[in-house]
């Protein structure tokens, strides 16, 4: 046989062997449900023609720069919205998005210069997508607004100081960007290693769906094989709110000469009865396109809220003052109407938490025993039966890129060993029996809150957390207790989350035909860019504004919540005012009550049901940015009732762009803060009997 009679019969060999999945079958909850993948005939001609690059070709230099810009700048945006209201959307499909425009634009630049560009493959997208995913996830879930914030003296102070049992005048850590980063490249990394050996059987065998990884993976796919029509639409649409957004954010500016009393963000559209009832549009593009982004039911629980609390409640309590709490004591403190504000605001989380925890724990039982038994009879029945084409590509590629299972098994134990010996040099409080503890405890946790993302999207690495912080609060006492049960909270859920996430990602990964180890690698990268440019994100805004109070914008609600659940695991519930836990038990039980009607009733009327973890949120700072959040939901509505087509492509694009065009100009903003330049103008609305 000749030589190039060989090469034909070993290249159309390859080609059968590679051929292009149509569409991939995934089980959900009833299995079997198939999910279709738009592969463009082109994408097939592509597929044919050439091999998936090797993995290290898969991460490239153009794809690392364009990670680190996007991921800088979500870091920033993410580090606002969790330190004004502690919303934060999932930013993953705008992630694929810009990094589709990034690098899809300097490739034309470089092209038109006359120099070669490698073509910009779909597996390049996914890794620029994952490394994005793990920096701007550091900077959501790192606690900047939360547990880490809520170590701090103002925090410590506004939960009443030494006055309340447990809260010591020595529980109290003040951020610094050393130890705040030292702390998170101790508890981060080591997630990254918790569910690598299980891959497989996750993605693979269980065949879960993790929707959030598979939405993004539908977009990537559909960027690659749709052509420049489609691709040209979505960047123009960007562009557009893009610079809206930034222009819009810098006119703003100039009218708001000092922060919380001056311009648009107080301009009083209802009226200023309702406007000192947090009940106006503040005209932030940047919730706006989070309300286009987040579910419709989601901005209606948020009204709901706003409606409930500050609408009724608190002007009610109110009235009660001298009654129900001593009328000389600020406003601000625990023992006044601010308690009634944290600890409902605790109540709706844990019901809605304890409930969804203790649903998806019984799911993922009955599924796991489900497929067991399957498994069983599969085996039994059709021992030597084949996978359909369309999954076995992307099974084969998945698998055949292994990684290693001592390098998952060491890089555990010995990030395990560095974090328990210098975790109690950064944090004293958090003795180091107290982390062997949650290294032992944390990888079955990890793999039941993967396993229920992959069946219902929901990562609930916050209540995993909550756990931690409960159980290290009750076992250390009151002395330390508040500083090592937030440290904790910190330890469990970092842990959690980041193995979350990397599953997630990985979902994405197996139906991009993008390599196991190019993922890890990039979220490795991710994870480092994001353990070092969060902590400089949360210090521009720390330095610049007045991050903590609740009469600014910065209010960063989680903070308290996370310190006074610190407290309630030291002492119990003597910190809560008159009445309060009469309401916080009715409050938690309509949490779960909600959630069993949203299950158990048919479909048309559960979807009615409103979220309880949404809901708490304007329970605490208000309903101006529901309003806005509602005003992006509205335009969603009316463009998919008008051009429905047009809607499906163009939402993510436009909402992404008002998102980034405002959380760009932040960064000016907080630089021109920093340097003392004040805006030129106020802004201000009075009622007409100031004038006199």
């Amino acid at each position: 046989m000749s030589q190039s009679r060989r090469d034909r019969e070993l290249s159309d060999r390859k080609m059968e062997e590679e051929t292009p999945p149509a569409r991939i079958n995934n089980n959900n909850n009833n299995d079997d449900d198939e999910v279709i993948l738009a592969e463009s005939e082109e994408e097939e001609e592509e597929w044919k023609s050439r091999r998936s690059a090797p993995w290290q070709k898969q991460i490239t230099v153009r794809g690392v720069v364009a990670s680190v810009v996007i991921g800088s700048l979500f870091s920033v945006i993410a580090m606002k919205l969790n330190l004004t209201t502690g919303i934060t959307p999932n930013l993953n499909v705008s992630a694929a998005l810009l990094g589709f425009i990034l690098v899809s634009a300097w490739s034309k630049v470089v092209r038109k210069v006359g120099m070669s560009s490698s073509p910009f493959t779909k597996q390049e997208n996914t890794m620029i997508q994952t490394c994005v995913v793990a920096c701007y996830g550091i900077a959501v879930g790192g606690g900047f607004g939360s547990y880490l914030l809520g170590m701090n003296r103002k925090t410590f102070e506004q939960s009443g100081g030494s006055s309340v049992e447990g809260n010591t005048a020595s529980s109290v850590k003040d951020p610094s960007l050393g130890w705040m980063t030292a702390f998170l490249f101790l508890v981060c990394f080591i997630g990254l290693f918790v569910l690598v050996p299980l891959r497989k059987v996750l993605i693979v065998d269980y065949k879960l769906t993790f929707p959030s990884g598979m939405a993004t993976a539908v977009l990537i796919n559909g960027f690659h094989s749709k052509g420049d029509k489609f691709a040209k639409k979505q960047v123009g649409g960007f562009l557009k709110s893009f610079s809206v957004s930034f222009v819009w954010g810098l006119f703003q500016w100039f009218f708001a000469a000092k922060e919380g009393l001056c311009g648009f963000v107080q301009f009083p559209t209802f009226g200023l009865q309702a406007w000192k009832h947090t009940f106006y549009f503040d005209f932030s593009l940047t919730y706006v396109g989070t309300g286009m982004i987040c579910s419709h039911i989601v901005n209606f629980s948020l009204l709901l809220g706003a409606v409930l609390s500050y609408g009724m409640m608190w002007p009610l309590i109110a009235n009660l003052k001298g009654k129900w709490f001593p009328s000389t004591i600020p406003e601000a403190s625990m023992k006044s109407l601010n308690g009634y504000k944290v600890f409902i605001s605790i109540a709706l989380l844990l019901g809605d938490g304890l409930y969804n925890f203790a649903k998806i724990l019984y799911v993922t039982a009955v599924n796991m025993r489900g497929r067991i038994n399957a498994a069983k009879a599969q085996n039994s029945e059709a021992s030597g039966e084949h996978k359909s084409g369309d999954n076995a590509r992307n099974d084969e590629v998945f698998v055949r890129e292994s990684i290693p299972l001592w390098l998952a098994g060491t890089g555990y134990l010995l990030l395990a060993v560095i974090s328990t010996i210098a975790i109690p040099h950064i944090i004293p409080e958090l003795k180091w029996y107290f982390i062997l503890m949650s290294y032992v405890v944390a990888p079955s946790l990890a793999f039941c809150n993967a396993y229920g993302a992959g069946l219902t999207d929901i990562n609930m690495s916050y209540n995993y957390g909550k756990v931690g912080l409960f159980t290290i609060a009750a076992m250390s006492g009151k002395e330390h207790g508040v500083i090592a049960a937030l440290a904790a909270c910190g330890l469990f859920k970092s842990i959690i989350n980041v193995s979350c996430i990397l599953m997630q990602d990985l979902k994405t990964g197996h139906l991009t035909l993008t390599s196991p180890r190019a993922m890890l690698l990039s979220q490795a990268i991710g994870t480092a860019l994001g353990c070092i440019v969060s902590p400089l994100s949360f210090f521009l805004f720390y330095k610049a504004f007045d991050v903590g109070n609740n009469a600014g914008e910065f209010k960063a609600p989680y903070a308290i919540i996370y310190r006074n659940l610190a407290i309630i695991g030291v002492q119990g519930f003597s910190a809560l005012p008159q009445h309060c836990l009469q309401l916080c038990y009715g409050f938690f039980a309509f949490a779960v009550a909600v959630n069993l009607a949203k299950d158990m009733a048919p479909a048309r009327v559960g979807k009615w049901m409103p979220l309880p973890t949404a809901m708490a949120v304007p329970f605490l700072i208000g309903g101006y940015f529901a309003i806005d959040m509602c005003v992006g939901s509205l335009l969603v509505f009316v463009w998919q009732k008008v051009r429905p087509a047009t809607a499906r492509v163009m939402v993510p694009a436009v909402a992404s762009g008002f998102i980034c065009g405002e959380g760009l100009w932040s960064l000016p903003a907080s630089i021109l803060a920093l340097a003392k330049i004040r805006p030129p103008i106020c802004m201000r609305f009075l009622p007409a009997s100031a004038l006199k």
